[in-house]
């Protein structure tokens, strides 16, 4: 290095008195002729050779080991215009081996560099928190490598160019879990998702959505769903595609079956209670295909041969519905036995198809199996004492001139046998006998639903949902019929099968 000017000097490195450059040497400070730079530090023949600091006009620096007059071994760096301060290994001036560079805005990367640039293996800390630990190239995530995301997301698996691809795991905060292909950052190829809420998709992916995903609810059978009065259905569901393909890729999403009968508005004339205006307004009606709202109305099931009152009741929540339990007075009700004449007639309790656990859990709510779920047993309970829906009805045929239904309030019902125990106990006790055997017939009558027509639906109460939608709901008409038509089919059949 030839020097041109000087403005300080030491004892060591008289620079005035230096016939050539190769005599530089010992420790000083040299300010370049264009004012730019300016070095302060050791010298060897003429070059900055050892430890010294080299400063730059806007405020950067360099300050560290030198070789030959090459920024060459440990050094820290500092940039005026970023901020940004780098301490490590340098070769001739570049960034090289393994450092430490600490960024204005928070971030750090301790790792391996190649010529100025992020590459091999490293730990990479942004702004906002988020870690990356794995190999780097040209700057960008490269390799295998495991993130950490602000959000306490975790992935770890194949990484190119800033961007998950190939093969990876990704844990989410909420309890998600996914495995599989990747491809710009989003799920795509074949995948297994095993969602929080116990949704299990394992399939094809394709730009982070199931290739074969669920789009409806199905209930299959005929549009009206005929049963005998006190018989028990078996309802069978289906998910499927938009192309009406069952989606056997999918398990676990959960359904709940509820029942409805029509909702019938309070006139504005009507002499109804203020109590029962309230409970109307309280009531949360359920929208149909068919034309009108219903109100729920309660379900019966199967445990340990008895039979316990379940009520699907709407309450105001994401998952739209939940079921409320409702205690009735458990009897001797024993289900219709099967006849092929109607669907859904008297099936009772079966542990056939692998459903040996079935009794545990009640049948309302069920999981999806391979695209399909099957509600077992299901029946509709007696209606209760003083069931809002019906007492309406007959307020309303009553004005209309039509005879009521002949439904008893539970006032009036209790009145009833307590004269009917007072009879009782004045005759005698053969007679006491004959009319309790009665009193047991009308009773096990009474406590059967009642005829008519009732809406089935069957919807999604998954939570959280999957892949944040839930399927529509869907509908079905339930017709209950009287006992005597299933007495006069059974004539009917004993006919035929005389005849032939």
């Amino acid at each position: 290095m030839v020097i041109k000017s000087y403005v300080r000097c030491y004892p060591l490195c008289d620079l005035r008195h230096a016939l050539h450059a190769s005599e530089i040497r010992g420790y000083g400070l040299y300010v370049y002729p264009n004012s730019f730079f300016q070095y302060e530090g050791e010298w060897k023949q003429g070059r900055k050779h050892g430890h010294g600091k080299l400063l730059f006009k806007d405020g950067s620096y360099y300050e560290g080991e030198f070789v030959d007059g090459e920024i060459m071994g440990n050094g820290l760096r500092y940039w005026a215009s970023t901020g940004n301060t780098y301490s490590g290994q340098f070769v001739s001036g570049e960034l090289h081996g393994h450092g430490v560079m600490q960024y204005k805005d928070g971030g750090k990367y301790e790792g391996e560099f190649s010529y100025g640039m992020r590459e091999g293996h490293g730990l990479l800390v942004d702004k906002d928190g988020q870690t990356y630990q794995g190999t780097f190239y040209n700057n960008k995530k490269h390799g295998g490598g495991k993130m950490t995301f602000k959000n306490g997301d975790k992935y770890e698996g194949d990484w190119i160019l800033d961007q998950q691809q190939g093969h990876g795991v990704l844990h989410c905060a909420d309890g998600t879990v996914y495995e599989g292909q990747w491809r710009n950052d989003v799920f795509n190829g074949q995948g297994t998702e095993i969602h929080c809420s116990g949704v299990i998709y394992d399939g094809l992916w394709i730009n982070g959505y199931p290739a074969a995903q669920a789009k409806k609810i199905v209930i299959l059978g005929p549009e009206v769903i005929d049963v005998i009065q006190g018989s028990a259905i078996t309802l069978h569901v289906q998910l499927q595609n938009e192309g009406g393909e069952v989606c056997e890729y999918e398990n676990g999403r959960l359904l709940e079956i509820w029942v409805g009968v029509k909702n019938h508005q309070i006139p504005a004339s009507s002499s109804t209670s203020l109590f029962k205006l309230i409970e109307e307004v309280e009531r949360k009606p359920v929208k149909t295909p068919f034309g009108f709202e219903c109100i729920s109305y309660p379900l019966m099931d199967a445990v340990s041969g008895s039979w316990e009152l379940k009520a699907a009741v709407p309450i105001s929540g994401k998952s739209g519905f939940a079921l409320a339990d409702l205690p009735i007075p458990k009897g001797d009700i024993e289900p219709e036995s099967r006849s092929d004449t109607l669907l859904g007639m008297g099936d009772a309790p079966s542990t056939e198809d692998g459903f040996e656990d079935e009794s545990i859990r009640p049948p309302t709510s069920q999981r999806v199996e391979r695209g399909c779920v099957v509600f077992r047993n299901i029946m509709l309970a007696p209606p209760p004492a003083n069931y809002q829906p019906f007492m309406l009805l007959d307020e309303l045929n009553k004005k209309r001139g039509k005879k009521p239904s002949g439904r008893i309030s539970a006032e009036k019902a209790e009145k009833m046998i307590v004269s009917q125990e007072k009879i009782v106990d004045c005759r005698s006790e053969v007679t006491a006998k004959g009319y309790k055997s009665k009193q047991d017939q009308h009773s096990t009558k009474n406590s059967r639903v009642l005829p008519g027509q009732y809406v089935i639906m069957v919807h999604e109460v998954t939570m959280p949902p999957f892949l944040g939608q839930t399927l529509p709901p869907a509908f079905k008409l339930l017709r209950v019929l009287p006992e005597k038509t299933k007495v006069k089919n059974i004539k009917m059949e004993a006919v035929k099968a005389i005849s032939t």
